[in-house]
């Protein structure tokens, strides 16, 4: 089939790989080059690497929403650089594609795109819809606990995630697996899940079923101030933030009023008189680790990063205090 891809950040190269292997990659859409790194420079998103290095075309709009022109006012039609929302529109439609597949692409698409294409838009999403809708779907089941997730397939639709769904692949989490390993796990079956998919789509044999809205939970973005640790809060709970928050913006304590980053950390037992300490006392610190106090019990930080510093052992960062 005739694809159009839309997708941004590394978790969309498996798909886009899968869909170069097996498909027409007529163009892709991704987001426009940022400032990245000490130096600001303008940086390519992972996608836009990948389709390069294929020779696919490559749009890169701001938006997608025309501005309804009005008299004497500025607009979109006097924009004369190349991928405003009106060139791109046209351009994706002369291209004739059979199906717009999108993969974390980051930018809404107005109705007259998702009418485009003969099939439709089909949208990879990272957990098992109508579970955590939204930006942050795999962070999400970490920080939750969830013991399985999955990636579901679906039809777009103008609302957040709430397209009728193609078909479901599920995984399971492993109990002390972070954020990283999940994120390529469930990229990875995001590129099987769609050529599945699109096969169903030529054949005309790819269902149309309705989520369950009453079940629908949303997953918020993820922000700086989310990885501060609450030692109020169980100890289940802080783990799962630290392995939902790697490597961004990674969960942190406040240690001589600068943030101490906790990379790995374990369950820990306590003696009967730290039963006696409050959360967010350091009960110890030693070539092991730094143990602290949680409400129901302990954790032991075992790999850490001071600002300004390198991660590093607990046990390398105590011995550089004074």
């Amino acid at each position: 089939m005739k694809v159009v891809f839309m997708g941004t950040p590394a978790f969309a190269l498996p798909a886009l790989r899968a869909l170069l292997d097996n498909h027409e990659v007529v163009a892709v859409c991704t987001q426009p080059d940022r400032p990245a790194g000490r130096g600001k420079k303008l940086q390519a998103s992972p996608v836009k690497e990948m389709a390069v290095a294929a020779g696919v075309e490559v749009l890169q709009p701001e938006k997608l929403f025309v501005k309804k022109s009005m008299p004497n006012a500025g607009g979109d039609e006097k924009d004369t650089t190349l991928f405003t929302p009106k060139n791109v529109r046209a351009r994706l439609q002369a291209l004739g594609a059979d199906v717009f597949i999108v993969a974390a692409y980051g930018l809404l698409l107005p109705k007259a795109v998702l009418e485009m294409p003969r099939l439709g838009c089909i949208n990879i999403h990272a957990s098992l819809l109508p579970k955590y809708r939204g930006a942050s779907p795999i962070h999400a089941a970490l920080l939750n606990g969830d013991e399985t997730t999955g990636i579901t397939i679906m039809h777009m639709a103008e609302g957040l995630d709430t397209g009728d769904m193609i078909l479901k692949g599920e995984i399971p989490i492993h109990p002390e697996e972070h954020f990283p390993a999940l994120h390529d796990r469930m990229a990875t079956l995001g590129g099987e899940c769609i050529l599945e998919a699109l096969t169903l789509l030529e054949t005309g044999n790819a269902p149309r079923t309705p989520q369950d809205n009453a079940q629908a939970t949303h997953a918020s973005i993820i922000k700086k101030t989310d990885g501060e640790i609450q030692w109020e809060r169980s100890t289940s709970t802080i783990l799962n933030q630290i392995r939902a928050l790697d490597p961004w913006p990674c969960a942190y304590t406040i240690y001589n009023n600068n943030p101490l980053k906790i990379w790995q950390a374990q369950r820990a037992a306590l003696s009967p008189d730290e039963t006696k300490q409050p959360p967010g006392t350091i009960l110890s610190a030693d070539k092991n680790g730094i143990k602290f106090r949680t409400a129901d019990g302990a954790i032991l930080a075992t790999t850490v990063q001071a600002q300004g510093k390198n991660k590093m052992p607990a046990g390398d960062f105590l011995r550089g205090l004074k």
